[in-house]
C-alpha cells in the first residue's frame, strides 16, 4: 500500500496568493474530536482494542473553516468553544492552521463540543457528538454578527446548530444580501422557507431523502437519475442544489442546468471529515466566483484526495493539489 499523503502543516504556503479571491464566513459547530482506529466496529456489548488514538480539532463548523481556507478562502469562523483545556487545544490548532480566532467565542463554565469517532479498517466511521458550548451559538449571536455577514461573498453553515440558528442565518443572509450555503449534516427539521434561499443546499443520499428529494429513488439510483433529481428539486425546496453520493461522486443543479461529477477510484483510509473537506472547498471556489459545475468538480476532487489520508482537518490537500487532480487552471496564477 503506499504510503499516506503528508497534510500536516502550520500555515497554507501557495494559498496565501489566493486569499483576496472571496471572503467566506463560516457560522458553525466546533468539536474535539477523540479517534480511535480499529479492525471492526464492535458487536452490541463487545469490548475490542484499538490500533490507534488520536485527538484533534472538529466540529462541522471548523472542518469546513479550514477545508475553505485551504482552498484559498479568505475566511472568518464564528463559533463557540468552552473555557476547558479542549477549547484552549481548539484555538491553538486554527491558529496553526492560519485561521483568525477574532471571532471565536470562550463560553464561561461551559464544555467544548467533543465528537467521540471510530473508524474501522475498511475506512467507514461511526460518530456520537456532544454539543457543549456549541449551544451558545444562538440567533441572538447570529444578530451580533450582522456586520460580518453582510461583508462576506458566502455564508456557510451545518446541521449541528439549533434549528433557530439555522434559520435565522438564513433569514439574515438572505436580507444583507450574502449567498447562503447550508449543509444540512446531519438532517434537521429546519423551515422550507429557510432551505429555500439556500444556494446551494448541499446534501447527501439520506439527507437529499429527508428533504424530499429522491424519497422514491431506490438505492440503484446512479449519478445522472441523482442529476435529474437535484434539477427538479431546484426553485421547489433551494435556489440550487449539490448531492454527494460517496465513492460514487457528486451531482449539483441550478437555474441554468445540472451536472455530474464521477469521483475518481481511490483507496480510502479514513472518510472522516471528507464531506466536509468537499463543502468547505465548494463554498472557497464559489466565493472566488467559479460557476457551479467547476466548483463542483473542484469539491469531488478535494473529497477524493481528502480519503486517502488519515484524520480530518490535516487531510485536506492544499489549493494546488485540488486544482491538479480536477485539471482546473488557476486564474490567479493565469492572470
Amino acid at each position: 500500500m503506499p504510503p499516506e499523503p503528508d497534510r500536516s502543516r502550520s500555515g497554507l504556503g501557495d494559498a496565501e496568493d489566493h486569499r483576496a479571491a472571496g471572503r467566506v464566513v463560516v457560522i458553525g459547530s466546533l468539536n474535539v474530536d477523540s479517534t480511535s482506529y480499529v479492525d471492526a466496529f464492535p458487536a452490541p456489548g463487545e469490548t475490542i482494542l484499538a490500533r490507534g488514538f488520536e485527538v484533534a480539532l472538529g466540529g462541522k463548523g471548523a472542518n469546513q473553516a479550514v477545508a475553505a481556507h485551504v482552498a484559498g478562502a479568505r475566511v472568518e469562523f464564528v463559533a463557540c468553544l468552552g473555557d476547558d483545556a479542549s477549547g484552549a487545544f481548539a484555538c491553538d490548532t486554527l491558529e496553526r492552521l492560519g485561521l483568525s480566532i477574532a471571532a471565536v467565542r470562550r463560553i464561561p463554565n461551559a464544555s467544548t463540543g467533543v465528537a467521540q469517532i471510530t473508524v474501522a479498517e475498511s475506512g467507514e466511521n461511526t460518530i456520537i457528538v456532544t454539543s457543549g458550548a456549541n449551544l451558545a451559538l444562538t440567533p441572538v449571536l447570529i444578530d451580533a454578527e450582522r456586520e460580518r455577514i453582510a461583508a462576506a461573498t458566502v455564508v456557510l453553515t451545518q446541521g449541528e446548530l439549533a434549528v433557530a440558528t439555522i434559520e435565522h442565518l438564513a433569514l439574515v443572509s438572505n436580507e444583507l444580501g450574502a449567498r447562503f450555503v447550508l449543509n444540512l449534516a446531519p438532517p434537521a427539521p429546519v423551515a422550507a422557507e429557510a432551505l429555500g434561499v439556500a444556494d446551494p443546499l448541499v446534501l447527501n443520499e439520506h439527507e437529499a431523502r429527508a428533504v424530499g428529494i429522491g424519497t422514491d429513488a431506490p438505492g440503484s439510483t446512479n449519478l445522472d437519475e441523482w442529476r435529474a433529481l437535484a434539477a427538479s428539486a431546484v426553485g421547489a425546496v433551494a435556489r440550487s442544489v449539490v448531492v454527494t453520493l460517496g465513492a460514487a461522486g457528486a451531482v449539483a443543479a441550478d437555474a441554468g442546468g445540472s451536472w455530474a461529477a464521477p469521483a475518481p477510484r481511490v483507496t480510502a483510509v479514513d472518510t472522516t471529515g471528507a464531506g466536509d473537506g468537499f463543502t468547505g472547498t465548494l463554498a472557497a471556489f464559489l466565493a472566488e466566483g467559479r460557476p457551479l459545475p467547476e466548483a463542483l468538480d473542484l469539491a469531488v476532487a478535494a473529497g477524493a484526495l481528502a480519503v486517502q489520508a488519515r484524520g480530518t482537518v490535516d487531510s485536506y490537500a492544499p489549493r494546488v493539489e485540488v486544482l491538479a487532480a480536477a485539471g482546473v487552471a488557476d486564474r490567479a496564477s493565469a492572470s
